[in-house]
């Protein structure tokens, strides 16, 4: 069974323990997840199962026998789950990653954040919460676009579900400039990038090796997505993590490409402050420039980074992309060469 899997329906049954004051039953904690997850069946033993790797896990998950038979419920004593101590320097680290999640409004995920900012904010003294907005006013957190996926969040519900049960996904799809299709997709992932969400996931008509056809697939981009009656089995080869950390971007592709390029001192400053990738080299040389490599999936990715340095970047290799910029640099030229 996928790790993902467990994880999420662990979640969920400590979401629907919390808000139970007198707890559940094994048959009613199982009706309970099946309903909120969309699951079309799941057996009480995995449930059991649940229970046991979260109270191992130190959970205050308790169980007793009553009237209804043996229930599981959260333990009311434990101090945890009432009174959150908090300080105000920790709060202010909090709300600058909250602020960070803002694309997720409107999203399930959403929810857990701001039910949890809201404890906090009801636990506080009012002495921290004086600190706290002092200190705010101080502090910004710019560069988020004022997006939100509160329209998608029906579609993410089934994504989501989809890939807890490895549902092939029915999707209308469409790429700006060109017409609407409809795609059938084995989802395996969701990545928030730069404020934007992509499920990761296979094309099921797609010819080609599985890491040829993993691809990313924009959530503004869904108008519609439908969980079918066609499973596919995962391929555990596919690692999600990995593949997303061999780009500098959000594109995606066979295999990466390996990138080159000589960067000013100057430049090489603004990204040694502004990274491209956790993976970058940078290599100096006798003239006081730097070679950056990167891996990428796109030139296009590589592309827009270097024309905002303007002069001061270079592409060395590979020729096909410093091809593609001599002819956009050419392009430029032309164009501002035209009066206007």
């Amino acid at each position: 069974m996928a790790r993902n899997e467990q994880l999420i329906r662990q979640h969920k049954i400590i979401q629907i323990l919390e808000r139970l004051r007198f707890g559940a039953t094994l048959e009613e904690l199982r009706n309970s997840v099946v309903e909120e997850l969309g699951l079309t069946s799941l057996h009480t033993r995995s449930i059991r199962r649940d229970l046991d790797a979260l109270t191992a896990a130190g959970m205050p998950i308790i169980d007793e026998e009553n009237q209804r038979g043996r229930v599981w419920k959260m333990s009311r004593s434990d101090k945890g789950l009432s009174k959150i101590a908090i300080t105000a320097s920790e709060l202010i680290a909090l709300s600058m990653g909250r602020d960070l999640m803002l694309p997720l409004v409107g999203t399930q995920f959403w929810i857990g954040i701001e039910s949890f900012w809201n404890k906090v904010g009801e636990q506080l003294p009012e002495g921290v919460w004086e600190h706290y907005e002092r200190y705010r006013r101080t502090l910004y957190v710019l560069g988020l676009p004022t997006k939100t996926y509160e329209k998608h969040q029906g579609i993410l519900k089934t994504v989501n579900r989809a890939i807890q049960e490895h549902r092939v996904l029915e999707i209308t799809y469409q790429v700006p400039g060109r017409p609407t299709t409809s795609r059938q997709i084995e989802p395996y992932g969701v990545v928030l990038f730069q404020s934007s969400i992509y499920v990761v996931a296979t094309e099921a008509a797609r010819d080609g090796t599985e890491s040829d056809r993993l691809r990313h697939w924009k959530l503004d981009r869904f108008q519609s997505a439908k969980a079918l009656d066609n499973w596919f089995k995962p391929n555990r080869s596919i690692d999600v993590q990995a593949h997303l950390g061999q780009s500098v971007g959000i594109f995606s592709g066979a295999s990466p490409n390996t990138y080159v390029i000589k960067l000013s001192a100057q430049a090489a400053r603004w990204v040694q402050e502004d990274p491209w990738h956790a993976e970058q080299k940078i290599s100096e040389q006798d003239d006081g420039s730097v070679l950056l490599t990167v891996s990428a999936y796109h030139d296009i990715e590589i592309i827009q980074r270097v024309l905002r340095l303007g002069v001061e970047a270079e592409v060395i290799s590979p020729q096909h992309c410093r091809a593609e910029i001599g002819k956009t640099v050419a392009a430029l030229a032309e164009r501002y060469q035209t009066k206007s």
